[in-house]
């Protein structure tokens, strides 16, 4: 027992250690945020103020950016659960020699790195006319390889009874998506929706490549010239950087217990 103690002991240490490590930047990016310019560790609270909120909030456009954000990074999540939802029933439901070479061109599409497709799809971008608009920001990204694999292999293990049964009462496959398919693959879907979120939310090179106007620029874009606008000025900056973490922080404490149980089931099924 007091081996097994012991060990206990150094496991929590070491995962203290690296809590603390990985909580360090956010709690000293707050700080930052909260100080008047004049931060100095020994008089934190004498310096503590509202200032570099209040600036961020009425300078550039700080607004737009957060809401232009927010909307593109909703609409994205939404496209790919229900999209994903779709291709992964179908490759996993309606084998054929097409939805097995589908499903191996996905496979073969997550190994290229985003990175590679910047000029072509620039180029297609601009061919459609979709610089400066919400298309170029929503419609590439609506469905994601990983987001159909990640599916494909949940709905793989779901019981195809249950459809049957909903086929032989004269259910069309419409409903048998959205009323069965759709229910039990539930908590795949959420982590899929927090992936697809998180990504987009914090997305920057696509972004900066196919918006030119203040007006469809996202948060990550609008931080990055605002740094070139505002000289010095390290406070505002974490000040964004803090009100920017906010959906993140809403959305991990919103869906912990769902992820958390997904990843259980996952691991418990047979």
């Amino acid at each position: 027992m007091k081996s097994i103690n012991k060990k206990s002991i150094i496991i929590y240490c070491l995962l203290l250690f690296f809590a603390i490590g990985m909580i360090f930047p956010l709690i000293y990016m707050l700080i930052i945020s909260f100080t008047n310019g004049n931060f100095q560790f020994y008089n934190i609270l004498s310096n503590l103020s509202l200032s570099n909120y209040k600036e961020i909030l009425i300078s550039d456009k700080f607004d737009i950016y957060f809401l232009n954000s927010l909307l593109i990074a909703f609409i994205v999540s939404v496209g790919n659960v229900f999209f994903c939802l779709f291709v992964a029933y179908a490759i996993v439901r309606k084998k054929n020699v097409y939805t097995n070479i589908l499903f191996f061109t996905i496979l073969g599409v997550l190994i290229i790195p985003p990175h590679v497709i910047m000029i072509p799809l620039y180029r297609l971008m601009v061919n459609f006319g979709w610089i400066n608009s919400y298309y170029s920001l929503i419609i590439p990204w609506l469905i994601t390889p990983f987001g159909v694999f990640l599916v494909k292999q949940y709905i793989e293990k779901l019981p195809i009874e249950i459809e049957n049964a909903a086929r032989l009462d004269g259910a069309n496959e419409l409903y048998i998506i959205f009323n069965i398919v759709f229910p039990l693959a539930k908590p795949i879907l959420t982590v899929l929706f927090i992936f697809i979120f998180l990504q987009n939310w914090n997305s920057f090179l696509f972004p900066f490549l196919f918006t030119n106007d203040e007006m469809f620029r996202t948060l990550p874009v609008g931080l990055t010239f605002y740094i070139g606008k505002q000289s010095i000025s390290w406070g505002q900056m974490m000040a964004g950087a803090g009100l920017s973490s906010i959906p993140i922080l809403i959305i991990f404490i919103a869906f912990q217990n769902k992820i958390i149980d997904s990843l259980t089931i996952g691991a418990l099924k047979e």
